[in-house]
């Protein structure tokens, strides 16, 4: 049975607890207590489909019935790629970048949907495709694209890396174009599903940092979630997010630490990555080998080069988590899934665990939408103690069947233990948080430092998120003169 003891104080928070304002790097905040919530999966804009059914649509007009719980849990957004036009699908090969009518919804729609987030002080990133886009009419023309003030651009096959598929196909319009009418080498990987840019080309980079601060001035996003980035050189990356400025960046590179590191160093540390090297060590907790948590002893993912301020830690996403039967033995679900791991149990220790851990955290919206209540309590714990992207972990303990940790935050510390054999005896000095059931193996435990209990904070700067306070044994969060529960229904 699951139980939630929290101290009633009150806990004004917002997204990096005012710290954002340290960092020294586009994109990156420093000591981030951001938590974030990726809003989609693979084909979740459909009204019917196997996954629609088991997790819920996720179009835009969804999302805004959503948003008071979005806002009262997490303080970043994930938006799958809203450019167009419609008939694009999921859109990571999208074809008018100035279209923002995407088979999620309307533009207008879309704008709603992220006022009504900025209002409980929530940012929402874009997820934005530069490595390559989709055509017109034909292999190698493209729409135009015009932001407005920001410029109008036509991309045509001159912008083409040299050695793209669509130069040496024969069906392709541009099949054995001279050198002269095609763009310079790749600057990294090809992919093989859309025309690669050239971000070499100097008309590219000013589409690319257009586009990008078209977004932000424009849509009002706040930040940059980049698809495909082994595709291009991290240089260009920097040169994107030093022009648009986002509050965080994150890319999506699929890839060793070692490259990771090299991406990072590229970018001049102007963004953060996806951590998926963590999320292969939480696989352990499927195979019951929680050892590979704290691997030969050490840590494991970003932080154990000490980078944890860059990672962006997650358990699935929209590529990992198993599609359906219609994907068969798609390289993406044998290996790495936790979604569909038949268990609520793996799932809700593998986010517990993740939640307790520096770096910034991002919940999967299939996980979130199946066990909403569960996870967001384990999001007001990291809250109410303030762990940050950059939290030292104090001990750690891997066995084959558990592990256990103290993580310090900025109010305070906790331990949070997951596996079946973890010991279940209060520590000293700590209270029981929250405790999953028989079957989900997983406890953490609280002790606020003395100005966590003591001081809340005065500050104004963070009032616009709530406060959240225990009543009758159950967390809720007050947003000005509203209550909400932590599902986000309105308390009358």
């Amino acid at each position: 049975m699951k139980k939630i003891i929290l101290t009633v104080v009150t806990l004004f928070y917002l997204a990096g607890a005012g710290v954002g304002a340290h960092a020294t790097n586009a994109g990156v905040p420093a000591e981030c207590e951001d938590v974030m919530l990726q809003a989609f999966y693979w084909d979740s804009y459909k009204t019917q489909s196997s996954t629609d059914s088991k997790f819920g649509r996720t179009k835009w007009i969804d999302l805004l019935k959503d948003t008071a719980a979005i806002n009262a849990n997490f303080d970043v957004v994930w938006f799958p790629p809203s450019a167009g036009p419609t008939g694009c699908g999921v859109g990571y090969s999208a074809r008018q970048y100035s279209s923002q009518e995407s088979d999620w919804g309307s533009k207008a729609k879309l704008q709603e949907l992220i006022t009504a987030l900025h209002k409980g002080n929530t940012k929402v990133l874009a997820d934005v495709v530069l490595n390559h886009r989709g055509n017109y009419n034909s292999w190698c023309n493209f729409y135009q694209d015009n932001f407005g003030s920001y410029g109008t651009y036509q991309l045509t096959q001159q912008h083409i890396c040299r050695n793209d598929e669509c130069f040496t196909d024969s069906k392709s319009s541009c099949y054995n174009a001279s050198y002269s009418d095609r763009g310079a080498n790749d600057t990294g990987d090809n992919f093989d599903g859309a025309r690669d840019l050239d971000h070499t080309s100097e008309y590219v980079q000013n589409w690319s940092k257009a586009y990008t601060q078209w977004l932000m001035g424009e849509m009002k996003y706040d930040g940059f979630r980049y698809d495909m980035t082994l595709g291009f050189h991290g240089r260009y990356l920097k040169m994107y997010n030093e022009a648009a400025q986002p509050y965080m960046s994150v890319s999506e590179l699929w890839h060793s630490i070692d490259r990771q590191k090299q991406h990072l160093q590229e970018c001049e540390y102007n963004t953060m990555v996806f951590d998926f090297q963590m999320k292969y060590s939480m696989k352990g907790i499927v195979d019951g080998s929680y050892g590979k948590l704290n691997a030969n002893k050490t840590f494991v993912g970003l932080r154990k080069e000490g980078l944890s301020r860059y990672s962006v830690t997650f358990i699935d996403n929209h590529d990992t988590f198993d599609r359906g039967s219609a994907y068969g033995d798609n390289q993406y679900t044998k290996t790495t899934d936790l979604t569909t791991a038949t268990n609520k149990d793996v799932v809700l220790q593998a986010s517990a665990y993740m939640l307790m851990m520096p770096g910034v955290p991002c919940v999967f919206y299939p996980h979130w939408a199946s066990y909403k209540s569960e996870i967001n309590e384990l999001i007001a714990v990291r809250k109410r103690v303030g762990i940050h992207s950059e939290s030292q972990v104090l001990e750690e303990e891997s066995g084959q069947y558990k592990y256990h940790a103290t993580i310090q935050g900025h109010r305070g510390k906790v331990i949070v233990r997951v596996g079946k054999y973890r010991s279940t005896t209060v520590p000293e000095g700590f209270e029981l948080a929250v405790e999953g059931g028989d079957r989900g193996q997983y406890t953490v435990y609280i002790r606020m430092d003395e100005q966590g209990v003591e001081q809340p904070t005065s500050d104004s700067s963070l009032k616009g998120r709530g406060e959240k306070f225990m009543k009758d044994g159950k967390l809720y969060i007050r947003v000005n003169e509203t209550t909400y529960d932590m599902l986000g229904n309105k308390i009358l």
